[in-house]
């Protein structure tokens, strides 16, 4: 457990404080993480998630508060895999945003809770660059190459864009496809496992809804996300609003609930200040400990 005294420590304190207060109105252990979808968070948050299930009065529901700019699909996979081994109900709320694979480990959850603010994102994979020093959004790659493919195909590609296509790297592009495909993969079964699991009847027509129209369901929700040209870009927020009436996904508003409301914006801004003030990129954080982490 980290050490902590004086001013940080009342601070942490308050952090705690708040953080039950979260947990008692969603009725569940609830844990805080900032930073990448990178490989080291799924060890952290398995580890916090272990040490909550060895305290009396753990709860059947996790609570998982995430910011994220995105990162790895297949550590989305490992961090829900995580989360489930130990709990049989799963909340994710997005004070802020979740990202690319944050996206993805949201659609994980059995409630994703988000207000006004909030957004999610195009389901774009990160992997490595060619350097190895950054991480790069798959589909971005994915789709330059299959225009300069489908141009030059046509006859129509010049000579440069004929060397940018030859520059391509075809393991880097299998490696590409490989991540965007666990995307799609993982969002098809998330879905119709842990979001549609008590979905019984459509909105508007009161039809019984059956195990087929849950995939067909969760096969357009999956595209859509993985279409960049739909939104143009891979960092463009897609709020709450959005994903309702485009996505027809379900999203629970903490705004429109007073005490979650001010519990939740109460706790992401304390988080928020400590962070910058202490020079913390990254963090994860239950009432048992606060931990700041580090990448590189």
């Amino acid at each position: 457990m980290a050490v902590v005294t004086g001013a940080n420590q009342l601070i942490e304190q308050q952090l705690v404080s708040q953080l039950t207060k979260i947990e008692a109105i969603l009725k569940g252990d609830c844990i805080a993480y900032v930073g990448p979808i990178a490989f080291g968070a799924d060890n952290k948050i398995r580890d916090a998630v272990e040490a909550l299930r060895q305290q009396r009065g753990r709860k059947r529901k996790l609570i998982l508060i995430l910011e994220t700019n995105g990162g790895y699909a297949e550590v989305a996979r490992r961090i829900s895999d995580a989360v489930r081994h130990k709990y049989r109900e799963v909340a994710y709320v997005i004070p802020s945003h979740a990202m690319s694979a944050g996206t993805i480990l949201a659609m994980s959850g059995d409630e994703i809770w988000m207000d006004y603010y909030s957004v999610l994102g195009p389901i774009d994979p990160q992997v490595p660059s060619q350097d190895g020093r950054s991480l790069v959004p798959a589909l971005g790659y994915l789709v330059r190459y299959e225009e300069l493919l489908a141009k030059a195909s046509a006859g129509k590609a010049n000579a440069a864009e004929l060397q940018i296509l030859l520059s391509f790297d075809q393991g880097e592009l299998y490696s590409y496809r490989q991540a965007r495909d666990l995307s799609v993969s993982l969002l098809r079964e998330w879905l119709v496992k842990y979001k549609f699991k008590n979905w019984r009847v459509t909105q508007k027509r009161r039809r019984k809804v059956t195990g087929r129209m849950k995939r067909q369901r969760a096969v357009e929700i999956a595209n859509k996300l993985n279409d960049i040209k739909r939104w143009n870009s891979h960092g463009i927020g897609i709020n709450m609003v959005l994903l309702k009436k485009e996505l027809n996904l379900r999203i629970d508003d903490f705004g429109i609930r007073p005490a979650l409301n001010d519990a939740v914006r109460d706790y992401h801004r304390l988080l928020a200040d400590y962070m910058g003030k202490m020079g913390h990129e990254s963090v994860i954080h239950c009432r048992l400990d606060f931990e700041p982490l580090r990448w590189r």
